[in-house]
């Protein structure tokens, strides 16, 4: 399976550098990942309703521009669809199954995600109803792909 992560923002924390790093070399037994790091735009603190649109809009077309036609999309959104780690690994065990080896996790920036990119998305993820920084999101989600992957392999690692 080939997964690509197009996300907005740099990593400046050492600790989930050194976490990502670990789950990136993890995964490369069982996938081929890529990850895509965009810049994010710069927003002031006081925006409008107007600026925000407009920022989630610039971010959206780069994040599409690195959204293949013939990719299963996957946007991380908080109104998205809660699931289980067992139900994750259902889910891209049954993407493989039926011939969709291409996936594409989407985390947008501090903003969130345009509707441009969330009507391109054949899935809505969400981790939980709370609010979590885009940096970290990275790490909670190639550990919970990770874990899918195990699952799927019968290998232990899932508690």
């Amino acid at each position: 399976m080939n997964i690509k992560l197009v996300t907005v923002g740099k990593i400046k924390e050492k600790y989930l550098k050194l976490g990502i790093d670990e789950f990136t070399k993890r995964l490369s037994k069982y996938c081929k990942l890529e990850i895509v790091e965009l810049n994010d735009e710069k927003a002031p603190e006081n925006l409008s309703e107007k600026e925000m649109i407009m920022i989630k809009d610039k971010e959206g077309k780069k994040i599409l521009s690195h959204v293949k036609d013939t990719t299963y999309a996957i946007a991380l959104a908080i109104d998205g669809k809660n699931l289980s780690s067992e139900e994750l690994a259902d889910k891209l065990n049954n993407l493989s199954i039926m011939g969709k080896s291409n996936v594409t996790f989407i985390i947008g920036g501090s903003l969130g995600l345009s509707d441009e990119v969330l009507k391109r998305a054949d899935f809505k993820l969400s981790f939980s109803k709370m609010t979590f920084p885009h940096q970290l999101m990275r790490l909670i989600l190639l550990e919970q792909v990770y874990r899918s992957f195990r699952i799927i392999k019968g290998e232990p690692y899932h508690k």
